[in-house]
């Protein structure tokens, strides 16, 4: 009598294209088959005229692996037959089990084949070119509670997602709360999410949306969902998570300084933490910069920006016609970077130092940093206005719009103290046709101020959120 043996097979997600050769030479050599009934299609072709079949219905898995067992105690080779790879949510581990129960001196062997989630990655694009996991939501044999930690670690450590058992007929609201602990552990509204359905097979569907247009309708038994990183994007059609070999490859030696990592780790923090993470980009991305700028999560409370802000700006940087930045002291311009500035053709200018700005605040009786907004406005009437320290100066910018003389193609109203500052806020919100950053109440400060210009300068980074270019 030969050996007896059990092979554990894969046969892949659901077309013969995708069974490995090693599968279909072991199916071929078959005395046994044991499987269930829906995947006898799919072998059938490769099977032995006198080859014993089998099969079973669904949620028999330990009668299949009894029977496996049974046969090749007969001295049969017996292969067992599970869709995808077989060790990943198949038949392979409940062999091994039941070979350990049983003392059993048959020998095992497991073949791999395709699983459902590399060829929906094989669909989707390169939705999983960094590290991931692959989480069930099927608590048949797992309590949720488990389950639900699962979700919350793969969100927390930013692993890309692969999602099995989404949804069956009983099981219908636990992809609704996946989605929303993913959001609510700081995972962007905007994360691409790829789902396939019958991958495949003649049914199959592929879609690519975001994280926070996943609809759980959408989606049934026979899909497989992937949730992208933070890293991951959405182009021309594909899903894609970089590796980084792209970047390393192509980035200067400036850009690859470790504040820069630093910083983008620090962004990501501020992001898990925020209060409301469903906000527009651009206010979103001027608030991790004031957070980041202050520790203070009190911004998300006070830190106000017009209907698109931070968009309207950059456009006006993108398109050449905003040339120059005027600040009301000296910090703020210290603070804007120079990087940016000098990429982007930008000239930051502050008028303090000027030595008409001490004649012309003698003469007036106004304070200096009145007067240098005076002659700010008479040489740069359309520049972006960024005030950290003095309620006057934006108060007198003010002054000078009303009488058309000033404007400003936008303004960052941050001045910080105890007279005048909430009032110099106010006074600015009536002008709205000018794109306004307002930091609300007494707090703001030369730093905040810098820090939502440099938020502006660098927007088109936002998407990816990869602060940190022109440090």
């Amino acid at each position: 009598m030969k050996k007896p043996k059990i092979i554990v097979v894969g046969l892949g997600p659901g077309s013969k294209e995708d069974i490995t050769p090693a599968v279909m030479q072991a199916v071929s050599q078959a005395d046994v088959v044991v499987g269930y009934k829906y995947y006898f299609q799919f072998v059938e072709p490769y099977l032995r005229a006198d080859a014993e079949c089998i099969d079973t219905g669904m949620k028999r898995e330990r009668d299949r692996a009894e029977q496996a067992f049974q046969m090749a105690s007969q001295g049969r080779t017996v292969v067992v037959i599970s869709s995808g790879d077989a060790a990943i949510y198949g038949m392979t581990p409940l062999i091994y089990e039941m070979k350990r129960e049983r003392h059993s001196s048959i020998e095992v062997l497991s073949y791999p084949g395709i699983s459902a989630f590399q060829k929906a990655a094989s669909l989707l694009g390169a939705p999983i070119g960094h590290d991931f996991c692959v989480i069930s939501l099927s608590d048949l044999m797992t309590p949720w509670e488990l389950i639900e930690r699962r979700i919350r670690a793969a969100a927390i450590a930013d692993f890309v997602t692969a999602v099995y058992n989404p949804k069956s007929v009983g099981r219908y609201w636990q992809l609704y709360r996946l989605k929303e602990l993913f959001l609510q552990e700081g995972r962007s509204p905007q994360t691409p999410v790829g789902f396939v359905r019958q991958a495949g097979r003649e049914e199959q569907q592929v879609t690519i949306t975001t994280l926070g247009d996943l609809n759980p309708e959408d989606i049934d038994m026979f899909t497989v969902i992937i949730i992208g990183n933070s890293q991951s994007y959405a182009w021309d059609g594909v899903m894609i998570t970089p590796r980084g070999y792209y970047r390393d490859e192509n980035l200067d030696a400036e850009d690859r300084k470790p504040g820069q990592n630093i910083m983008i780790e620090s962004f990501r923090t501020i992001e898990r933490e925020l209060k409301n993470k469903d906000l527009p980009l651009g206010h979103k991305w001027a608030l991790l910069h004031a957070i980041h700028t202050t520790a203070d999560f009190d911004m998300e409370n006070i830190l106000h920006t017009d209907e698109r802000a931070v968009e309207r700006l950059y456009a006006k940087v993108a398109d050449g016609t905003l040339k120059t930045i005027v600040s009301d002291v000296t910090m703020v311009t210290s603070g804007v970077r120079k990087g940016a500035l000098a990429r982007l053709g930008i000239e930051a200018k502050c008028y303090l130092s000027d030595p008409r700005v001490a004649e012309m605040a003698a003469a007036k009786n106004i304070t200096r940093t009145q007067a240098g907004i005076r002659l700010a406005v008479d040489e740069h009437p359309d520049a972006l206005f960024a005030f950290g320290n003095a309620p006057t100066a934006l108060m007198e910018l003010c002054d000078l719009i009303r009488k058309g003389k000033a404007r400003p193609a936008g303004i960052i109203a941050a001045p910080v103290g105890f007279v005048h500052v909430r009032e110099s806020k106010h006074m600015v919100k009536p002008f709205t046709d000018i794109p306004k950053i307002i930091v609300e109440g007494r707090k703001g400060g030369s730093n905040l101020a810098a820090t939502l210009c440099n938020a502006i300068l660098c927007f088109d980074d936002a998407g990816q959120l990869k602060p940190g270019r022109d440090l």
